[in-house]
């Protein structure tokens, strides 16, 4: 079977982006490696094991990559993170301090809202309709 297993998302410092990512966001953290470089290879991915797209969070390494840091998409949502229970997880998300652009609103298509990330990238927080 053939998935996208990974998505680099650039960022400003691995710590915080992990920290953002797992805590705020509830995702788990599957690796955290260091490499020759100075680098580390770091894997967070939402749900259980193999429930998602894993975001590779790849640290910005020169002035063009720090451009991007937040902007990766050029101020469209470019991430869609799916549940089952939109209200828990926008109750949890906005207490763990999560910046939700928009109040929540239910579409034909289910419930949604934008918010960002802690570089500003935009996310949909989505429930899809049934």
């Amino acid at each position: 079977m053939r998935r996208v297993a990974l998505v680099t998302l650039v960022v400003g410092d691995y710590d915080e982006a992990i920290r953002f990512y797992t805590e705020a966001l509830g995702f788990r953290l599957v690796e955290d490696v260091p490499r020759p470089d100075g680098s580390r290879w770091v894997v967070v991915e939402p749900g259980g094991e193999g429930h998602g797209t894993g975001l590779l969070l790849a640290r910005a390494k020169d002035e063009e990559q720090c451009a991007r840091v937040g902007d990766q998409t050029g101020g469209r949502v470019g991430f869609f993170l799916h549940t089952d229970d939109f209200a828990r997880d926008h109750a949890r998300m906005t207490a763990a301090g999560v910046t939700f652009l928009e109040e929540p609103r239910h579409e034909p298509y289910g419930s949604v809202a934008v918010f960002q990330d802690l570089y500003g990238n935009r996310w949909d927080l989505l429930q899809p309709a049934a």
